[in-house]
């Protein structure tokens, strides 16, 4: 601050992630944002929470705090599927733990408040969005409130929150008052008072959907359905719950997408790609993605245990060539690049565009999925550009290898056979380094059905078109499938069932995870509630430690 004659910072974001100033993780992207839009911005990363003074270091922001619990919610962060205390965290100095609290909103609000009291505090990211509403805390064993009333922050911003962001801090400096805006798309506010909420669509009441009586854990499917039917930045109404002291959560509508030439822009931002110069041995997570391209976002996957869908929205938005282009001729002069691109991606990196004409106005269909339970025939199963961006990349001078790391939907390449094989060969022959990470993530067509995946037959389909085009190419590579043990649908039968198939195909998975229910997906309220909120019919659910290792040790030949 000194250096730049600054007195004092316009926003102050503090972030549970270590400081990297790289795209891949939000403090940098949200704050080489606000800087491009001429704001005077401080980032105080990873602060000691247990220290009040650790949130004064600089200074009073002139308009507002951003708060987030970083890349990853903080519980999973610190925590295995079996509830056991991680050693780990890549997203902090030297790979280790303990840099960043539980639930880590709450406690850096609190801080906040704490050194300031009556400064503006508006909270986003992945922890906040998911948790926007009353939600399953798998870690207590109980539905807890919307973060925005426990942390008592003013503004919750949900999903990608550039543009909300931009809005808000625009109408900050103009002269509003943080408490007068209350209409911004794709934020939460909470107010006093039915007669406050306005005229929105009632999600059932906190009180309703806290218990565990069948008809609480029904309300709380229906809490959920109404969410995802509402979740289209074309046809969303505005949301509210109703919580105790006749407190309300209002949910806007969703933001709009950001156009190709805004996400050009966004990616576009002077970035170095490098870690603070203070943590002498970096950060393990930024050496996954330093030389990485985004090529997307958005995900119309559709699988229930993914929370993308959720925060980053089923409308998929890809950037322009030209932008890629120009952002991998400046990884190639960087003072560390050896001529590897480690990815060149999204959620899917074979979702490169829009599914349909639809979701190129930036919206999706609210009743059904692009991809489940069959491909809608709407949709628009096209690689050319995608393939024609690679081969961009491949010519220019000083890069030696693009590597896809990202993950592919193989179901989609078969939805698309003009360019499928063409795609599949290319990949083969260009963008995997010996190894392809896919995920079926099982074999049982009652699991799949639940999960919203495509049929077996699909998997089977692409591991026989991929060995043969290995075999054509004279490659030795290899598919790495990941799989998912205790998922809802999932008894000890369908275990058996997928144990067998890996023992015929003779493949032992590295790549098995024992289902973690986390906030804000369909499988996690299948996990609460024994329902499948689709159909309100009901689901098994392995519950108990016991059953999910033996399920987990089955699978991966433990037992």
């Amino acid at each position: 601050m000194d250096e730049r004659g600054w007195e004092e910072c316009d926003f102050i974001f503090v972030s549970g992630d270590a400081y990297v100033d790289h795209p891949s993780f939000a403090a940098a992207l949200l704050c080489r944002m606000l800087e491009a839009e001429g704001f005077r911005v401080g980032i105080i990363a990873q602060p000691d929470w247990k220290n009040p003074s650790s949130y004064t270091v600089l200074g009073r922001p002139r308009l507002a705090f951003l708060a987030g619990a970083g890349n990853m919610d903080s519980m999973v962060a610190h925590y295995t599927a079996s509830k056991r205390i991680r050693s780990d965290d890549a997203y902090s100095p030297d790979g280790k733990s303990g840099y960043r609290p539980d639930r880590a909103i709450l406690v850096y609000v609190q801080g906040i408040r704490q050194a300031y009291k009556d400064t503006a505090v508006i909270i986003g990211g992945i922890e906040a969005s998911l948790r926007r509403f009353a939600h399953y805390d798998y870690w207590s064993d109980t539905i807890r409130r919307s973060i925005l009333l426990d942390s008592k922050a003013d503004i919750l911003v949900y999903g990608m929150g550039e543009k909300p962001l931009l809005n808000i801090t625009r109408r900050l400096k103009a002269g509003e008052s943080i408490g007068s805006i209350r209409d911004e798309r794709g934020t939460c506010v909470r107010v006093h008072g039915k007669e406050n909420a306005g005229s929105p669509i009632l999600l059932p009441a906190y009180q309703t959907v806290k218990e565990n009586d069948p008809s609480s854990l029904r309300a709380y499917a229906e809490h959920f359905m109404i969410q995802k039917q509402n979740a289209d930045p074309l046809s969303a109404k505005t949301l509210a719950e109703e919580n105790d002291g006749d407190r309300w959560v209002i949910q806007n509508p969703p933001a709009l997408p950001l156009s190709t030439e805004e996400l050009d822009k966004l990616y576009e931002l002077p970035f170095t790609r490098k870690a603070h110069p203070m943590y002498k041995n970096g950060i393990p997570a930024l050496k996954e993605v330093s030389f990485s391209l985004v090529s997307s976002r958005g995900c119309f996957g559709g699988c229930s245990f993914c929370a993308i869908t959720n925060h980053q929205g089923r409308a998929v938005t890809g950037r322009s060539k030209e932008s890629l282009l120009r952002e991998a001729r400046t990884l190639v002069n960087h003072e560390d690049f050896k001529g590897y691109i480690h990815d060149v991606g999204g959620p899917s990196a074979n979702f490169f565009r829009p599914a349909c004409e639809l979701q190129k106005k930036g919206g999706f269909c609210a009743e059904r999925e692009c991809l489940y339970p069959t491909a809608c025939p709407k949709l628009k199963a096209d690689h050319g550009q995608y393939l024609q961006t690679l081969k961009a990349l491949r010519e220019i001078q000083g890069i030696k290898k693009v590597f896809i790391r990202s993950g592919i939907r193989f179901d989609f390449i078969l939805f698309h056979r003009k360019h499928g094989n063409e795609f599949l060969q290319t990949l083969c022959k260009h963008h995997v380094s010996g190894q392809l990470k896919v995920a079926p993530e099982h074999i049982s067509a009652a699991v799949l059905d639940v999960m919203g995946k495509c049929a077996h037959f699909c998997y089977e389909q692409f591991r026989k078109d991929y060995a043969a085009i290995n075999k054509q190419l004279g490659l030795k590579q290899y598919l790495l499938p990941y799989f998912i043990s205790s998922h809802p649908g999932a008894s000890f039968r369908e275990a058996q069932e997928l144990s067998k198939y890996l023992k015929k195909t003779g493949f032992v998975p590295e790549q098995t995870q024992d289902f973690y229910p986390t906030p804000a997906t369909m499988s996690t309220v299948m996990y609460r509630t024994g329902l499948d909120p689709r159909t309100m019919q009901p689901v098994y659910v392995a519950k108990g430690e016991k059953e999910r290792r033996k399920q987990k040790d089955l699978i991966t030949k433990k037992t």
